[in-house]
C-alpha cells in the first residue's frame, strides 16, 4: 500500500472546498423581531408560514402534550434561531435530524440545527413538548386561563408562547391547522373551519383550520364543555358559536349578542369590503376575566362583557377587527391605533345604523367628556408607549380622529377609504404612515396635520380640529357608503350635545375590552 502523505497547509485547504460556504457565513438569529415595544417579541433570521400542531389536553390535570411543526423560510444563513415558548421541550429536530436546544431568559428557546440552515430553503421544525400552561408565568402572569372544565388561550399581544413554540410577532403571519384530543364529552375550539372530528378509546379529536395567514397571538384554543350553534351567513359563509355550558345569569345575554355574529358581519361588508376569511363566530368560556380578543374567525367573549344585559356593541368591535387588525395587522405594536381606533369607530357608525347617536355625536360627547387638564389627552394614540397600548385614548381619541378626517375630507372619500384600506393591504402588515399616505392618496389632500394633532401631539385640541368649518352632504340610511351624520350639519365648535348619546353606555362598556392584565 502506498500511502501518500498530505502537508497541514493542503489538508486544511482541501476542508475549506467541502464546507458549504453558507456555514463558513452562517450567524445566529437574532432572539427578537426589532419590536421596540417588545424586545423579546418575534425572532430574526426566518420566517413561518404554517404551523401544523397536534395537542392532547387533559382539563383535570391542565396537563397539554403536543408536536408542532414549523414551515420556515431562513431570511440568512442561520447557525441557530430562537422559537418563543415557554413549555417543557423534550426534543426539536430540523428537517427530520435532531437539534440541539437551550432554554434563554423567560420564554426564549434557542435551537442549533445539526446543519446550518441556507437563506431562502424552506425547513421543517418538528418540537415535542409537555407542561401545565397554567404553571408558566411571566413577571407572575399567565395568558392562559383555566375554567372549571377545562381551559383557555386568549390574550394580547402574547398568548402563543402558553401552549405552541412560534415565532410570536405580527410580523410573521402563518396558516393553521390545530388538531386537539380531548376526553370524551369535552370540546376543543379554534379557529377557522372545523375540518373533522373523531372519537377512539375515550378521547374525541377537533381538527381545525384557518388558512389565511393569521398572527400568532390571534391563534386560540378553548378547552371545556359547550353548546354549540352552528349556521351560515347569505353568501354561505359558516357561523360556528360556542356558550360554556356553566355561564349562569350572563347566558342568556352572551347568546342575544353573538347570535347576531352574522347580521355584524354582513353590514361590516358594506363598510370595509368582504369578510376576509373562511369562518365566523365567537366562544365564551366560564372565565373571570373582564375582556374581549378579536381572536382570528371566532373572537373571544368574557362573561362579565354580558353582565348588563346583551351588548353587540362589543361584537361590532370585535368582528371589525377581522379587517382592521386581524387581515391588516400592526407592523409594530406602536401601531394598535390601526387596530383600534378603527374597531372604535364601527360601534359609533353601528350606533348611527340603529339610531342610538351619530358618529358625530359619539365625537362631540367624547370630546367634551374631559377637561383640558384630564390625562388622557396626554396619551398619543399613533405611539402610546407600552404601558398606554390599550389606554382609553387609544380608542376614543384615535375614534375621534377618524370623524375629523370624515368631517375633513366627506362622506364619500371617507368610506372609499374604509373599504379600500382592507383590500390593497390584505393579509399584510402597516403602519399608522402608511394608512395618512392611503388616505392622502384617496382624498387628493394633504392630511399630515390632521394626524399629527389628533395621534401625535400631547393636550386636548381646539374643537375646531375636530368641526372643520364646512357643512357634509346630508346623511344616508345607508350600509357604510355613508352611514350618515344626522342632518349633515356640523355643530359648533367645542359644543358638546345636549343629551348622553343612548349607545355611548353600551359602548363605555367595552373600554376594557382589552384590559388584559
Amino acid at each position: 500500500m502506498h500511502r501518500k502523505v498530505i502537508a497541514p497547509s493542503v489538508l486544511a485547504a482541501s476542508l475549506l472546498l467541502v464546507i458549504p460556504a453558507s456555514a463558513a457565513s452562517s450567524v445566529p438569529g437574532a432572539p427578537g423581531i426589532g419590536d421596540p415595544y417588545y424586545p423579546a417579541s418575534g425572532n430574526g433570521g426566518y420566517e413561518v408560514s404554517h404551523y401544523d400542531l397536534r395537542l392532547q389536553y387533559q382539563p383535570k390535570t391542565d396537563l397539554l402534550e403536543g408536536t408542532a411543526t414549523l414551515l420556515t423560510t431562513a431570511k440568512q444563513d442561520l447557525s441557530r434561531f430562537n422559537l418563543d415558548f415557554g413549555l417543557d421541550v423534550s426534543e426539536i429536530r430540523v428537517n427530520g435530524v435532531k437539534a440541539k436546544f437551550a432554554k434563554s431568559g423567560v420564554s426564549e428557546l434557542e435551537v442549533t440545527p445539526a446543519s446550518p440552515l441556507q437563506r431562502g430553503r424552506q425547513s421543517s421544525v418538528v418540537v415535542k413538548y409537555a407542561g401545565k400552561p397554567s404553571e408558566f408565568k411571566v413577571d407572575g402572569w399567565s395568558a392562559w386561563q383555566r375554567t372549571p372544565d377545562g381551559g383557555v388561550a386568549a390574550q394580547e399581544p402574547d398568548s402563543a408562547a402558553w401552549w405552541f413554540p412560534s415565532n410570536d410577532h405580527p410580523l410573521d403571519k402563518a396558516t393553521f391547522d390545530v388538531s386537539v384530543n380531548v376526553p370524551d364529552g369535552t370540546q376543543a375550539i379554534s379557529n377557522g373551519v372545523l375540518q373533522s372530528q373523531s372519537s377512539r378509546l375515550g378521547w374525541t379529536r377537533y381538527n381545525w383550520r384557518s388558512n389565511k395567514p393569521q398572527a400568532t397571538y390571534l391563534a386560540t384554543l378553548a378547552v371545556g364543555k359547550f353548546d354549540i350553534t352552528t349556521d351560515k351567513t347569505a353568501s354561505g359563509l359558516p357561523i360556528l358559536n360556542a356558550y360554556s355550558q356553566d355561564l349562569g345569569d350572563n347566558a342568556g345575554a352572551a347568546r342575544a349578542s353573538i347570535e347576531r355574529t352574522g347580521e355584524v358581519a354582513e353590514w361590516l361588508e358594506g363598510v370595509f369590503g368582504p369578510y376576509p376569511f373562511n369562518a365566523l363566530g365567537g366562544y365564551v368560556p366560564n372565565v373571570p376575566s373582564g375582556f374581549a380578543l378579536e381572536t382570528q374567525t371566532r373572537p373571544f367573549y368574557s362573561p362579565r362583557q354580558f353582565a348588563n344585559g346583551a351588548n353587540v356593541s362589543v361584537v361590532v368591535h370585535e368582528l371589525a377587527h377581522q379587517w382592521y387588525g386581524d387581515s391588516v395587522s400592526v407592523d409594530g405594536w406602536k401601531d394598535i391605533w390601526v387596530n383600534e381606533g378603527f374597531a372604535r369607530y364601527s360601534q359609533w357608525l353601528w350606533s348611527e345604523k340603529e339610531g342610538e347617536g351619530s358618529a358625530q355625536e359619539l365625537a362631540d360627547w367624547a370630546y367634551g367628556l374631559r377637561p383640558a387638564e384630564d390625562p388622557f389627552w396626554q396619551v398619543k394614540p399613533g405611539d402610546p408607549g407600552p404601558e398606554n397600548q390599550f389606554h382609553g385614548a387609544v380608542y376614543d381619541r384615535g375614534a375621534i380622529a377618524l370623524q375629523a378626517l370624515r368631517n375633513t375630507i366627506g362622506d364619500e372619500k371617507f368610506f372609499r377609504i374604509l373599504k379600500g384600506w382592507p383590500t390593497e393591504r390584505a393579509y399584510g402588515n402597516a403602519k399608522v404612515g402608511d394608512f395618512v399616505r392611503y388616505a392622502e392618496k384617496v382624498s387628493n389632500q394633504p392630511l399630515a396635520q390632521l394626524f399629527e394633532t389628533w395621534l401625535y401631539t400631547p393636550g386636548k385640541p381646539d374643537a375646531s380640529a375636530l368641526n372643520a368649518p364646512r357643512t357634509l352632504p346630508a346623511a344616508t340610511t345607508g350600509t357604510g357608503t355613508g352611514t350618515g351624520t344626522g342632518t349633515g350639519t356640523l355643530r359648533s365648535p367645542a359644543a358638546k350635545p345636549a343629551a348622553e348619546p343612548k349607545s355611548w353606555k353600551k359602548i363605555a362598556a367595552t373600554n376594557e375590552v382589552h384590559d388584559h392584565h
